[in-house]
């Protein structure tokens, strides 16, 4: 019963570290918005947006992460 509590703690925390680690690396791969995403909001709002603001908009962002 022992072996069985410490196999399972040792698996959760392995588990859980791998997920993490793959969920991360998931994100900075695919961000959750990119630069096609806000030139559409910008679109919809009835602007168009320059490549400055857009830039800029990216670097707040990934500033805030």
């Amino acid at each position: 019963m022992l072996y069985t509590l410490i196999g399972l703690v040792i698996g959760g925390g392995l588990g859980f570290y791998f997920t993490r680690r793959y969920f991360i690396k998931q994100l900075k791969e695919h961000p959750p918005i990119n630069e096609k995403m806000i030139r559409a909001m910008f679109l919809q709002m009835g602007r168009k947006p320059s490549e400055a603001q857009i830039r800029q908009i990216m670097k707040s962002m990934e500033q805030a992460r």
